[in-house]
């Protein structure tokens, strides 16, 4: 029996890319036999699974790199770079009324992952324990964002370790893959500075595997690539990623930008329509 996994990274406000590709597929009517996120890809798997398209495009286009959620007015009004509460609280849950409860109440084939600090590690949940609080979990970037508790842990964002979480999905089964990942072909990502180090040994003190996973992020990502190129050769997947370069960061993006990296995403997956319908053997509802 064939698994089909749908794995998504995370990316912050490259996410957007992601909030398109989902887009295409919920529009299509294609479902997966398991899917997994991390971080803004947790965010936007959620809404996907419970067919939420006003959500994703929202989020990615006007909410997530706001001047009011991002820089010196999070700083005010949060205490934190990025104002996670005010991004869940007020925009997704008051504006866009995202609401993920089928998701736990029909048991969907999904999980996310997120960073455990008592652990010192990234742990997935399952449907059951998917909600508001988890998902803003999920995207907790450390040292920019506020810790946020659920079932008495500490979460943060879990692309600490996972930012493609292909190898969960390999744990689970899947015997092909359908990879949306954020950055284009020629991405490099560096080792993380010394400074960046040193912050995340004081902020997080009583966590000291937190800095040691943060210093080899690079190192897991180049294995996670390795792993997607190697089932690419051997026919089991098929990584959608951006065809063109846009100007946005993990924080920041204009609305002209972020519109373009969403209708990017959207674009890419319309473009190889037929590859991946081939793919997953036309598998929709």
């Amino acid at each position: 029996m064939e698994k089909i996994g749908l794995v998504l990274e995370g990316g912050g406000v490259r996410g957007a890319y992601t909030a398109g590709a989902l887009a295409w597929l919920n529009d299509n009517h294609v479902t997966f036999d398991y899917n997994v996120g991390i971080s803004s890809g947790a965010v936007y798997l959620a809404c996907y699974m419970v067919n939420d398209t006003h959500t994703p495009k929202n989020m990615s286009i006007h909410y997530a790199s706001g001047k009011d959620v991002v820089g010196f007015a999070a700083l005010r009004t949060e205490g934190h770079y990025v104002a996670l509460r005010k991004i869940f609280e007020h925009y997704l849950s008051d504006t866009e009324h995202m609401d993920v409860s089928a998701i736990s109440e029909k048991n969907l084939p999904v999980e996310v992952g997120a960073y455990i600090l008592e652990d010192g590690k990234t742990e997935y949940y399952g449907a059951k324990d998917i909600n508001m609080t988890l998902l803003r979990g999920t995207c907790a970037l450390p040292c920019v964002a506020e810790t946020v508790v659920y079932q008495g842990r500490h979460l943060l964002d879990g692309g600490i370790t996972k930012m493609i979480p292909i190898e969960r999905a390999q744990e689970q089964g899947c015997t092909k893959y359908v990879v949306i990942t954020t950055k284009p072909a020629d991405y490099v990502r560096k080792p993380s500075s010394k400074i960046e180090t040193f912050v995340m040994k004081h902020m997080y003190k009583n966590c000291a595997q937190i800095s040691k996973d943060y210093a080899m992020r690079h190192l897991n990502y180049y294995h996670q690539i390795d792993i997607i190129d190697q089932l690419i050769k051997e026919g089991k997947c098929i990584q959608i990623l951006p065809s063109e370069d846009i100007e946005v960061s993990r924080y920041h993006g204009d609305v002209e930008n972020t519109t373009r990296l969403y209708d990017l995403g959207y674009q890419d997956m319309e473009a190889r329509r037929e590859e991946i319908l081939h793919f997953i053997d036309h598998k929709s509802e």
